[in-house]
């Protein structure tokens, strides 16, 4: 995401059709992008992102539009680690059965 600074101020906001029920969360505004990413990708049940969408400044992203914003190599914060990477990693580490 080049050109894209994710120390900006943003908001979440919930899917429209959620908002009166059951909307797993309610808009929430975060002093930086970097933040409501993460909220967004490891907080958020992945039912609740579907629908939502992140606005920084001008620009809105939705569902992928965040996720890509995650796995982007500028992404500044701690990611927390992949449930699926850690089992191929402990698979990999255990001695070959001969």
């Amino acid at each position: 995401m080049a050109g894209f600074n994710f120390n900006t101020a943003a908001e979440l906001f919930p899917a429209a059709i959620r908002k009166k029920k059951r909307a797993g969360f309610a808009y929430r505004r975060f002093g930086t992008a970097a933040e409501a990413v993460l909220f967004a990708i490891e907080q958020l049940p992945p039912d609740s992102l579907n629908g939502a969408y992140l606005q920084v400044d001008e620009a809105r992203f939705d569902q992928s539009g965040i996720r890509s914003l995650y796995e982007s190599s500028d992404f500044p914060l701690p990611r927390r680690p992949r449930e699926d990477a850690s089992a191929e990693e402990a698979t990999a580490a255990e001695p070959a059965k001969t």
